[in-house]
């Protein structure tokens, strides 16, 4: 096909033939440090600026444009298996689209909304209601919830490229961004007019302390289980006798 010839001027493939092969497997070390290999890699990467040199040649090229969305994480906390897992198969769809001649934008991105972030600023306050925040300001709040909610970039720029992903932290988004949030707003927009949003009805879980619904991942957040003391009455039926 016309995609398939197009590729295969970008990159070569090489046949080894067994006896290549062993005698490459030869020129090995006897013990070979992957990690220290790895990390000799992700150095390469760095220094040449492969990723960058990348992306540069397939707007040189006018490569057709891949189209990714990622869900942005939270940078209130650090990275761990489930971030890890699920970034390594989403660097292998991106890196795949551009090896078969797609240009991918790549960017990091920051989730700086929702409860994670306020439940981070209720313990370190001591805020255990709404009328807490009112009392101190909706204002100020935002303003202490602003000054955490990039904690942990650096942490996080390190643990992915350290895992070989290749992403743009140069150039990475908030979701607090007045044009992130604008463009959220456009796209809500163009749904209405195209008659696609409903109004539904679903059975959520509710905080009566922040007064609003939660996600499955906020009320699990803090689950306890905990003793529930309870008084229970017994009344008579009228007309029953025996039966209360």
């Amino acid at each position: 096909s016309k995609q398939r010839q197009r590729s295969s001027s970008y990159y070569s493939v090489a046949i080894i033939q067994p006896q290549q092969k062993q005698t490459a497997m030869a020129s090995l070390p006897p013990t070979l440090d992957f990690a220290k290999t790895e990390e000799e890699i992700c150095s390469k990467w760095s220094t040449e600026s492969t990723f960058k040199t990348q992306d540069a040649l397939g707007v040189e090229r006018g490569d057709k444009e891949y189209s990714f969305y990622d869900g942005p994480p939270f940078a209130t906390g650090l990275p761990h298996y489930g971030h890890i897992l699920a970034g390594t198969i989403k660097d292998v769809v991106t890196r795949y689209a551009v090896m078969t001649g797609r240009r991918v934008i790549r960017r990091a991105g920051w989730d700086c909304h929702g409860l994670p972030v306020e439940y981070e600023i209720d313990q370190k306050l001591g805020i255990t209601h709404r009328d807490q925040v009112l009392e101190m300001g909706v204002d100020k709040y935002n303003e202490t919830c602003r000054g955490i909610v990039t904690r942990y970039t650096k942490e996080w720029e390190r643990t992915v490229t350290r895992l070989g992903r290749w992403v743009d932290f140069e150039n990475d988004y908030k979701t607090m961004d007045p044009t992130f949030m604008e463009s959220v707003w456009w796209v809500f927009k163009e749904l209405f007019n195209k008659d696609l949003v409903y109004q539904g009805y679903k059975v959520m879980p509710f905080s009566t302390a922040c007064g609003t619904p939660l996600s499955n991942f906020e009320a699990g957040l803090n689950y306890k289980d905990v003793s529930d003391p309870a008084v229970v009455v017994s009344f008579p039926v009228v007309g029953m006798e025996g039966v209360s």
